[in-house]
């Protein structure tokens, strides 16, 4: 495999994932803690990418890993807020949207 072979890895999962693939940015760094791949796309395929309970981004992350296994490299994955994004949840706001979206489930 090449060097940059989690880059590769990383924009095509992503690109698959998004509506706007061509607004998919990855930047890559490496240091004596490994590789860092910072993540960039668009405000409204941000949800896509983190997934319910962050398990979309859990998922990538885990794979990154294999990849990184591999190349006998440690990798690591940050994903950027994008502009105009609202920043992390408080926790009642978290739970506002638990319940509306336990109302929402049950208007079958």
């Amino acid at each position: 495999m090449n060097d940059h072979a989690d880059i590769e890895f990383l924009e095509y999962v992503v690109k698959s994932l998004v509506d706007e693939p061509d607004k998919v940015h990855v930047d890559r760094k490496v240091d004596e803690m490994g590789v860092l791949l910072t993540l960039k796309v668009s405000a409204p395929d941000m949800g896509k990418i983190i997934g319910r309970n962050g398990n979309t981004a859990k998922a990538i992350r885990t794979l990154l890993r294999v990849v990184g296994m591999k190349n006998n490299a440690r990798v690591n994955l940050k994903i950027e807020e994008p502009e105009g994004g609202r920043g992390p949840r408080t926790g009642a706001e978290r739970a506002a949207m638990d319940v509306d979206q336990a109302l929402d489930d049950l208007k079958l």
